[in-house]
């Protein structure tokens, strides 16, 4: 499946870091970016979620709250998030459910994508890498947000 610009979001849930459920229908009136990446410590994700944790009051100030998703599980997240000081929450998709809906699974794993949602889930921002060793900074996807406002 292809989730492009104007596209409803699909609703989900999947378990956060500390095994609470997460539903983006439940976040409705809200901007959500979903960041859809390969494993917890590895070295590209971890520069990849250290940037958007860098940046995260630039996200907060547009009224963006970041959620992460990837194959890992609860345990594997917490331990990803404490390491790095991560402050937004990390979802698992052990099986890609939810990353086979948004187009970012691949063949040998979950691909990197980023799609920003605004407040209804309408897709405003989508971009999955055909490479896994490129990523979206925070730079481009603040300028991106900006321009959208």
């Amino acid at each position: 499946m292809t989730i492009r610009i104007g596209d409803t979001a699909p609703d989900f849930s999947l378990p956060d870091q500390d095994g609470r459920e997460f539903t983006l229908s439940a976040h409705a009136g809200r901007r959500v970016l979903l960041v859809f990446y390969p494993g917890d410590d590895t070295p590209v994700c971890t520069r990849q979620m250290c940037d958007y944790r860098d940046g995260i009051e630039q996200f907060s100030d547009l009224g963006v709250e970041v959620v992460g998703i990837s194959r890992d599980d609860a345990g594997s997240h917490r331990q990803f998030r404490e390491k790095h000081g991560l402050p937004f929450t990390l979802l698992s998709d052990p099986d890609m459910t939810v990353a086979a809906e948004y187009g970012c699974k691949g063949l040998l794993g979950m691909k990197r994508g980023v799609f920003l949602l605004d407040e209804e889930r309408v897709v405003r921002y989508a971009h999955v890498e055909s490479v896994a060793v490129f990523r979206r900074s925070r730079d481009e996807l603040i300028e991106v947000i900006q321009h959208l406002e």
